[in-house]
């Protein structure tokens, strides 16, 4: 049932589903490491098909991601950084965890799949964005983080004409009225969302978007305690 519902979420997206025997493999490899590690709340591979799988693949029909360099900010369990690199082998990806025990898990899924241009990296965000400012062309993210505290940590990595996407749900309208300023002061510009709905659902989503328009000022981004007290 989980291939089926692959199949036909990823044409409904028009992408290819050449990918899909990887996609299974991945959700094999999680949900066997699942048991013995926190990885996801989602243990239902019809659900984790469509919740995990689609709601990542759907970053591919919403902007071209094709050779670029992506870096996933708090990757988790590797979403959605893995689906899209298995769905679009020619992105250079990054995927940047906190948790080491969640990179060794990430190595040992991009080992398995056998995929190349993949960096797993352990570290927090605000230290990797001090050392790897404007180096990608997008950042991405699914964590749970308010977009200003997220923007501070992910517009600092993209190089100039670049974006941060944010994936987040339709109720945050407050949320991105709240980002305007700190785009501007990370040499950022918010753009107009993009809403969607999960392939196969009637869930809906939204994309949050942050063009990169200049320099962002060195004193970004701060320590995360001064992040998390004193939000842009």
């Amino acid at each position: 049932m989980m291939e089926a519902i692959l199949r036909e979420g990823l044409s409904a997206l028009s992408l290819p589903t050449e990918g899909i025997p990887a996609l299974l493999r991945y959700w094999e490899l999680l949900a066997e490491k699942n048991k013995v590690m926190n990885l996801t709340a989602i243990t239902d591979p019809d659900e984790a098909a469509r919740l995990h799988f689609l709601d990542s693949a759907a970053l591919l029909a919403l902007a071209d991601l094709r050779g670029k360099t992506v870096v996933d900010v708090g990757t988790g369990a590797g979403f959605p950084g893995l689906p899209l690199k298995i769905l679009e082998p020619s992105i250079r990806l990054t995927l940047l965890d906190a948790q080491r025990k969640r990179v060794d898990f990430l190595r040992e899924v991009c080992g398995g799949l056998g995929l190349e241009d993949v960096a797993c990296v352990h570290g927090r965000a605000e230290e990797f964005a001090r050392e790897h400012r404007d180096s990608f062309d997008f950042a991405v993210s699914r964590a749970v983080a308010a977009l200003p505290v997220l923007a501070e940590l992910c517009l600092p990595l993209v190089k100039p004409g670049g974006q941060f996407l944010a994936m987040k749900s339709v109720d945050t309208g407050e949320e991105l009225g709240a980002s305007g300023r700190a785009a501007s002061l990370l040499g950022g510009r918010l753009e107009k969302p993009l809403d969607y709905v999960i392939s196969g659902t009637s869930i809906p989503r939204r994309l949050a978007i942050l063009t990169k328009i200049g320099e962002t000022p060195k004193k970004y981004p701060r320590t995360f305690a001064k992040i998390k007290k004193n939000p842009l």
